[in-house]
């Protein structure tokens, strides 16, 4: 995984375990923590170590071509969760399209803070898509974008020097739900209340449903990361067994304060 320092990565994990383990074979779990280099590093020790098949989310996309060649020539399966190069992987431009959608239909107008992690191109297409479905419309203008990871820790502070420089702002897109707290955070800390700006955020973290009912968070696109990790082990065992493999794209769906009570666990129970 790029990071296990995010609950989504935690669940594809404990459900590729609970496959491989029923099948009594072995998983062994890495985390670079969004170091490419270490990433490479640990995929070359597990090729070494004579792995049959490699879950990957790779934290620097193409930098990991030498890597993956390396695994291919060994005749390791490379299963790819989560990215543009994906087996399994969850609609991430229409997640974004589906957050700016909503934010169409919902205001008149906007002035846009962008959290980005750019080295993702899951998190890059939500993105895309985002501003995509917002190009047409002239009222809603990104004054602000920053890099952020994903990670909350480095959002929050990122985003409080974007509501400094631009204190305008009204709407926050983050790649997915860890940034969308951080944002929030700052949001607070800064004397904003939750009517003052919207929020969207990707993944549906339990988090987020809390923060969607206290009015902090407008909206997330919802991924399923039991189905991602649990059908990316199934493929594998069909590959293994000489079955032929499909990509699979997952759709997300919009989690909002009319739908948040619905009891469907959002694929994270």
């Amino acid at each position: 995984y790029m990071t296990t320092n995010n609950p989504f990565y935690e669940i594809i994990d404990e459900e590729i375990r609970t496959v491989v383990e029923n099948h009594g074979d072995v998983l062994l779990s890495r985390d670079p923590a969004l170091d490419a280099a270490r990433q490479i590093e640990e995929i070359e020790g597990l090729i070494a170590d004579g792995v049959r098949v490699l879950f990957i989310n790779p934290v620097g996309g193409m930098r990991m071509d030498a890597a993956l060649a390396q695994a291919r020539a060994a005749n390791v399966i490379v299963i790819a969760i989560d990215t543009n190069v994906a087996t399994i992987v969850s609609d991430n431009y229409s997640a974004g399209v589906q957050c700016a959608e909503h934010l169409i239909a919902h205001a008149d107008g906007g002035r846009i803070a962008l959290l980005k992690h750019s080295e993702a191109r899951s998190a890059e297409l939500r993105i895309e898509g985002f501003r995509a479905a917002i190009a047409q419309h002239p009222s809603f203008q990104i004054v602000a974008e920053e890099e952020c990871s994903g990670q909350l820790e480095i959002a929050m502070p990122v985003m409080a020097e974007m509501l400094a420089a631009h204190p305008e702002i009204d709407v926050v897109m983050a790649l997915n739900d860890p940034a969308a707290l951080g944002a929030i955070a700052a949001l607070q800390s800064a004397g904003r209340t939750p009517t003052d700006t919207m929020v969207y955020g990707v993944d549906g973290v339990p988090e987020s449903r809390d923060f969607i009912r206290a009015g902090w968070m407008t909206a997330t696109a919802v991924q399923s990361p039991r189905s991602i990790g649990r059908m990316a082990a199934e493929q594998a065992y069909h590959i293994l067994a000489g079955e032929g493999a499909e990509d699979v794209t997952l759709p997300t769906r919009l989690l909002t304060a009319e739908n948040v009570d619905e009891n469907d666990g959002g694929g994270w129970d």
